[in-house]
């Protein structure tokens, strides 16, 4: 009787999170269903499959579809590999540093990122031109790690806040260097939080289009630039664009199913200070 109860007590909040969640992934449900329809099938929208086929994947995995997926993942890993490397000593100095007016600093890199990327897209692409980076892997790379760097540093601050200073005065008073303590201490306690910011870096670099679409033409382009050519003049491939889609969110997909209990550790990790 009492788990009776106890079930009918949760059943409203277990509802409401299985309609929450079926609203959330039907864009992806949706997507996967239309990729396995012929591109006459696609319109009007529906859910049900009438003739399946796999052409669609078929045709996009023929062409070069694996060069772009390399791009990609050369540029979100190094960027990611960068911006940890750049932004977390920072975020160490920032923290646990002498600095003055260290807290002016740090909002000083957040509000970098509210700056527009189209208002700074014509200079970046006139510099890129004239240092020769243009449509090549190190230029991407570049760009990708400026523009999360203060991501990176927004995140793991919070995370830094919450490792006791104490820690840190006792590693003092054994005569341990500020770079060993950084790495013998402060990486190890902020690992899953380091983890979830390098996550979302990734995510943010891979899906990322605005700056990939103007800076690279054909050796340094990305996959949402190759998702692109399916708008034509003729139209929209929906069919082929779904296929495409579906293979493209699978890495993000795969790494977050693989890192979600760092994810939510390393996200709830800093939720009370800040």
């Amino acid at each position: 009787m009492r788990r009776a109860s106890r079930f009918f007590r949760r059943a409203p909040g277990i509802i409401l999170i299985w309609l929450v969640a079926i609203i959330w992934c039907f864009p992806l449900l949706y997507m996967l269903i239309t990729s396995f329809k012929g591109e006459a099938d696609v319109l009007p929208p529906s859910l049900w499959i009438a003739h399946p086929t796999l052409a669609n994947y078929a045709s996009v995995l023929r062409q070069e579809i694996l060069r772009y997926i390399l791009d990609s993942a050369v540029i979100s890993v190094a960027s990611v590999l960068a911006c940890l490397g750049f932004g977390v000593p920072v975020t160490y100095a920032l923290v646990f540093g002498r600095l003055r007016h260290s807290d002016n600093l740090f909002f000083w890199f957040l509000s970098t990122t509210l700056l527009p990327p189209v208002a700074v897209i014509v200079p970046v692409f006139l510099l890129f031109r004239i240092s020769g980076l243009l449509d090549t892997l190190g230029g991407m790379i570049l760009i990708y790690t400026g523009v999360n760097i203060p991501i990176v540093i927004w995140m793991t601050r919070s995370f830094l806040l919450d490792v006791p200073p104490e820690i840190l005065e006792s590693s003092d008073m054994d005569g341990s260097s500020r770079f060993r303590s950084f790495f013998s201490i402060i990486l190890p306690l902020a690992r899953q939080g380091i983890i979830s910011t390098g996550l979302l870096v990734f995510i943010f670099v891979w899906n990322e289009f605005f700056f990939s679409i103007n800076l690279t033409y054909v050796h340094a382009a990305t996959v949402p630039v190759y998702m692109a050519s399916f708008m034509t003049q003729q139209g929209l491939f929906w069919a082929k664009l779904c296929a495409i889609s579906t293979l493209v969110v699978l890495p993000p997909m795969v790494l977050g199913w693989l890192a979600q209990r760092s994810l939510v550790k390393g996200l709830t990790l800093g939720a009370v200070k800040g």
